[in-house]
């Protein structure tokens, strides 16, 4: 699937094209039923929100989706300056004259693609406002500058994606755009599965190496509920895999991988890096 990037005011949209003969599927390892829930809501035109921790598949998964659907996909990263013009459209000077230019949400209405709303809770509270006549049985984007109502090409898909994690009493979807959309909960896969996502994202990883990365990184985690912010994830131990597979020493490359970028904390860094030492060996 081919990937292109460009931006509307500072906003980086990835447009995956559909997939062409000859395309490989993206990776993802199932864990449960969310690829025949997803598929149900897809033949019934249902809006999917994504839950669960950052760096768990959540956006491989849609991606993978994408690509069993034959459809394009529209990534758009949500961040708190995200405005609904960022995603319907706006009106540019263009020499002498003024002209629209699309929104990603707009284009992807208009050619049937999924549009993912990456982090949408990250996004000001206007910008998720003007999702929800494409949540129920309008499938209708309103574009208000130009007083316009669009109606969404039949294969039109919303997703979007939400980390519970991060929820705060200023900073959380409204119950209404909640209940807008079938959900799907995704959390880290169990260990015979991340073993083998680790051992298939990282090619060439000796086993020993994968039994204890995933061992270290399955024990990290219990430190989530005792300061830890954020969960060592299955990405952060494909790094470490692939940091290994380059040459550095496995312990070096869990630090840079699943301890440094993971907290500030001297203590918690320090408990990381005990984790680390008992099962790669001092």
């Amino acid at each position: 699937m081919k990937t292109v990037v460009s931006r509307i005011r500072g906003v980086e949209r990835d447009i995956v094209q559909a997939p062409q003969p000859g395309d490989v599927a993206p990776y993802y390892e199932p864990q449960s039923n969310e690829i025949a829930v997803f598929e149900t809501a897809y033949r019934k035109r249902l809006p999917v929100m994504l839950k669960g921790p950052t760096g768990c598949g959540k956006t491989r998964f849609l991606e993978y989706m994408a690509f069993q659907l034959k459809r394009p996909l529209v990534t758009v990263s949500c961040h708190e300056d995200l405005t609904s013009s960022d995603l319907v459209g706006r009106f540019l000077l263009e020499g002498a004259e003024t002209v629209w230019q699309d929104g990603p949400l707009t284009r992807a209405v208009k050619v049937g693609a999924i549009c993912y709303l990456d982090e949408i809770v990250e996004a000001r509270t206007d910008s998720t406002v003007i999702i929800h006549s494409l949540t129920d049985h309008r499938r209708r984007l309103t574009i208000e500058k130009k007083g316009q109502e669009i109606e969404a090409h039949d294969e039109f898909m919303l997703v979007i994606s939400y980390n519970p994690g991060y929820q705060t009493v200023l900073k959380d979807l409204k119950p209404s755009t909640k209940q807008r959309f079938v959900g799907i909960y995704f959390d880290f896969p169990p260990e015979d599965i991340e073993r083998k996502i680790v051992t298939t994202e990282a090619p060439g990883i000796a086993p020993e190496i994968v039994q204890q990365l995933v061992s270290a990184g399955r024990k990290a985690r219990l430190l989530k509920d005792h300061g830890l912010e954020e969960a060592v994830s299955t990405r952060a131990l494909v790094y470490a895999a692939n940091m290994i597979n380059a040459g550095l020493d496995p312990i070096a490359a869990c630090e840079v991988a699943m301890v440094t970028p993971l907290t500030d904390d001297e203590e918690l860094a320090e408990a990381l890096m005990e984790i680390v030492q008992a099962h790669f060996g001092t």
